[in-house]
């Protein structure tokens, strides 16, 4: 047997080098294989202990508000391994809250031009490139985007709702419209309110535009949704708008049983709508000032006792220039109400500088101060508290409708 394997190898020595290199190469590439796993993992795990400290820095400056620093440790942890999509995403957003939007549009641009994501880290990103563009203030580029994502899904409910901001910040009524209709599917959640508003904006714009017909027709729908305060003052105004005063009054009386609070807002919308109304509506003028002089003389009223009515009241007895019935009514009153708001105080207060009453000015002046607070805004969000010295339906700062409220303590 020993003679064959020697005769074997005799013959074949070639087999036999090849064997032998063959062998010693899987010897070695079993032995570095071995030593790389060790050496991968040994390497992995310094590179997640290194980014846990990165991340643990970051989270501290977050906390401690230092967003310059959070930062930093971001792009930190981006240099140390540039596959981690998280730490982008943390990056932009820190970058697009800390006001850096065309930092943060980059890295977001650059996620979405990648390859190797997957489509749902795509939208992901596509989202927050949205959000960069909306708010850097390019209004058009964050509609479009908002609009590509739904286009993929039209369920996106945070999606719609930023949408729905955007389309009525920049006052586009229709596309508002449609897509509040949307997120009413998309959210199950009743939308009727801030439909029968923004349809409110539409039919006053129509109004505006001598389009009264369409604008009744507008108005009608809005509401089949909600009877909104806006819808109320705006039916007034379409009725001055006609010169029917006996409309005019019914409609105005149903306001003050209805929503009393907001009267004063109401002359306000009256006085601002009146200069473009009256170029296509030629008894608009006339109608209005019955009206307000027909208020005035009202002293039958079952309202009286509202301070918003009788504010109201006196502001138009002052635009008139009759400050002594104004006068007359707000001392009257006080008397009978002396514990009522500050509001009305600093009104009578007005009145007696007008009028040169110094000896009254003193006295109203000295019980004001006593029970002065604060001095805030006339007007204010019963739901945020955003406070402004003009008139808003829709809140500057939350967005929400009808949440306007007058400051009656000062």
């Amino acid at each position: 047997m020993s003679d064959l394997i020697f005769e074997y190898l005799k013959n074949n020595p070639l087999s036999v080098l090849i064997f032998l290199v063959t062998s010693v190469l899987l010897y070695f590439y079993f032995i570095d294989k071995e030593t790389g796993v060790r050496l991968s993992k040994r390497y992995r795990d310094s590179i997640y202990e290194a980014q846990s400290k990165i991340y643990l820095n970051a989270t501290k400056y977050l906390i401690s508000g230092n967003r310059d620093m959070a930062i930093k440790e971001f792009i930190n942890a981006v240099n140390l391994n540039r596959e981690t999509i998280d730490t982008y995403f943390a990056l932009g957003g820190l970058f697009r809250s800390n006001g850096e939007i065309d930092k943060a549009i980059s890295i977001h641009r650059s996620l979405i031009a990648r390859d190797n994501i997957n489509e749902s880290t795509r939208l992901q990103a596509l989202k927050e490139l949205a959000k960069d563009f909306d708010k850097g203030g390019f209004v058009d580029k964050a509609i479009d985007s908002y609009k590509d994502i739904l286009k993929v899904n039209r369920e996106d409910v945070d999606v719609i709702k930023s949408l729905c901001r955007v389309l009525e910040d920049t006052k586009d009524w229709e596309e508002a419209l449609k897509y509040r209709l949307l997120l009413s599917k998309a959210s199950n959640v009743s939308q009727s309110q801030t439909i029968s508003h923004i349809l409110v904006q539409k039919a006053e714009e129509l109004l505006g535009a001598n389009n009264l017909a369409q604008s009744e027709e507008v108005l009608e729908q809005s509401f089949r949704y909600s009877p909104s305060a806006t819808a109320k003052i705006l039916r007034i105004n379409i009725s001055l708008a006609k010169g029917d005063f006996d409309k005019t009054f019914y409609f105005f009386n149903e306001f003050l049983k209805e929503d009393p609070e907001y009267l004063n807002f109401m002359f306000n919308s009256f006085e601002s709508m009146a200069k473009s109304l009256i170029e296509f509506y030629p008894d608009y003028a006339t109608t209005l000032e019955r009206l307000k002089d027909t208020f005035i003389q009202d002293n039958q009223s079952t309202f009286l006792t509202s301070p918003s009515l009788i504010l109201s009241k006196i502001r138009l007895l002052e635009s008139a220039g009759d400050f002594a019935g104004a006068y007359d009514l707000i001392t009257t009153w006080l008397e009978n109400n002396p514990s009522q708001k500050n509001m009305l105080r600093v009104e009578r207060l007005k009145i007696l500088l007008k009028l040169d009453k110094k000896e009254e000015v003193f006295e109203e002046a000295e019980q004001l101060v006593t029970s002065l607070t604060h001095s805030l805004s006339r007007y204010f969000c019963r739901k945020c508290g955003h406070e402004s010295d003009a008139v808003f339906w829709r809140c500057p700062q939350c967005h929400e409708w009808e949440t306007i409220d007058f400051r009656w303590k000062v």
